[in-house]
């Protein structure tokens, strides 16, 4: 994933991009960076966070940093923002998304004359780079930002800093969110619609998919007005998105506790404690709990004061002994006791394999186990969510190709996303049984997005049932 700020203020801007950057934090584990414009120009640090937090790697920056105008980033793989001179001028761009075709945007971009671009490790091209050199063929930057999202496959939010102004562009359907805060000598634009409460702004507006704003530390000027067709990442609400953000209207804690409450309106089980996998499952349990009566407990307690982050570092066999010795039991609230435990969602199992193991160690009797979303079957095209390499990675993939011996058409995954029919249940009682769960019981697609409570069309659900990619689709896609 990835998340940015940005100010424009009449005064110096550093300490309030300093802390709203830093409130963006759990979504990215990689880098971190952050550029100004004052009086000796543009300036900019980009730091490795992977070991040591934002604060941490930023605070002698902030001390060296001045300026009026800034923008900010989290991100899990690319460094930025990157400072860019070209026709248009200099200035500063960050990215959050998704490109699934750069290849053939590399090639075009040759074919148009020639240019080059700085190689990251392992070869790769710098997205944000990309959307740079696609800006620039432009001749302006609201021609050039609207031509980069058209052209990229995938999805594509983009902040461009000059000497004098920020453009905030919301990716073309809305996958992410662009939220704009107000106080009287400044406006700033964020992903997170919390990261500013606390710096004394108040909400402004939240830009609608596809648009474009010009934000002064004096106004928001609208140069694109915005698209009708939205998908907005459900994900933002189950996993990412943190417990006091908002998005669309719909607060995520909020959110989780309806998951819960629906959650609990179709079980049957009766544990003697409904717990949360910390810390996305959490609220789903309590909103569980809530709605059945079970009591809410902790049985094993998240230790973060040297292991803040759950998916770092990048190697998974890291990733998963981490996510062991994160974990410190209550030996009272698991010996002789029937846990029901809520995870925000489970990808390649693994993790949670082991959790259900490690309880029954422990002395548990049962584990239960209810994800707050449905079986995962498609790896996400538009953000960044897994760094899975195949969609095999999925456990649910996996068992899938166990049970029917090849790799299965869209027509037969869509009776595994269906929780009515028999291969879905087929499914679900192949993966209770690898896990070693007493039960399983996804959350439906149907009450999820109900506990979102925005219409269905709006949402993006492609990662559990293939809908939401209207870059293919005749109605609302490119042509």
């Amino acid at each position: 994933m990835g998340g940015f700020f940005g100010v424009a203020a009449k005064r110096d801007c550093v300490l309030d991009l300093f802390f709203g950057t830093d409130y963006h934090s759990h979504l990215g584990t990689r880098r971190g960076g952050m550029a100004v414009y004052g009086e000796k120009g543009f300036d900019r640090a980009i730091h490795n966070i992977q070991n040591s937090p934002f604060r941490t790697k930023f605070d002698r920056d902030v001390s060296d940093f001045k300026g009026n105008i800034g923008i900010g980033c989290i991100s899990d793989y690319e460094p930025q923002p990157l400072l860019i001179h070209s026709h248009l001028g200099s200035y500063a761009i960050t990215t959050v998304g998704k490109i699934n075709n750069i290849d053939e945007l590399v090639a075009d971009a040759f074919a148009i004359g020639r240019t080059q671009f700085l190689e990251m490790s392992g070869s790769n091209i710098n997205p944000t780079e990309l959307v740079a050199s696609i800006i620039n063929q432009k001749d302006s930057f609201v021609e050039g930002i609207s031509y980069a999202q058209e052209v990229i496959d995938g999805s594509m939010t983009i902040l461009v800093m000059t000497k004098d102004r920020i453009y905030a562009a919301r990716d073309l359907y809305g996958r992410t969110p662009v939220v704009i805060g107000k106080k009287d000598d400044a406006f700033c634009v964020s992903f997170e619609s919390f990261a500013y409460i606390n710096l004394g702004y108040e909400d402004y507006m939240e830009l609608g998919p596809g648009e474009i704003v010009a934000v002064q530390a004096d106004g928001v000027e609208k140069l694109k007005a915005p698209g009708e067709e939205m998908k907005i990442c459900t994900f933002l609400w189950i996993y990412y998105g943190y417990p006091t953000s908002s998005y669309e209207g719909v607060n995520v804690e909020d959110m989780r506790y309806h998951c819960g409450e629906l959650l609990a309106g179709r079980d049957n089980v009766k544990p003697d404690i409904v717990a949360g996998v910390p810390d996305s499952g959490t609220a789903h349990a309590i909103g569980y709990a809530n709605a059945s009566g079970i009591p809410f407990a902790r049985p094993f307690i998240k230790y973060t004061p040297t292991w803040p982050r759950s998916f770092m570092p990048t190697d998974q066999n890291q990733r998963n002994l981490i996510a062991r010795m994160k974990l410190i039991p209550v030996d009272s609230l698991i010996r002789d006791k029937k846990l029901l435990l809520i995870d925000d969602s489970i990808v390649r199992g693994t993790q949670l394999g082991e959790t259900t193991e490690f309880l029954y160690r422990s002395g548990a009797k049962e584990v239960h186990i209810r994800p707050a979303c449905p079986p995962l079957l498609y790896g996400c095209r538009f953000l960044n969510f897994s760094r899975s390499n195949s969609e095999m990675d999925l456990i649910t993939r996996r068992m899938i190709m166990d049970m029917e011996g090849n790799d299965p058409s869209d027509t037969v995954l869509a009776e595994y996303a269906d929780p009515d029919s028999g291969r879905y249940k087929d499914m679900i009682e192949a993966i209770r049984k690898k896990l070693n769960f007493t039960t399983l019981r996804f959350h439906r697609l149907d009450d999820m997005v109900k506990s979102v409570g925005i219409p269905a069309d709006k949402l993006c659900t492609y990662c559990w049932d293939k809908k939401g990619d209207c870059s293919k689709c005749s109605c609302h896609g490119r042509a």
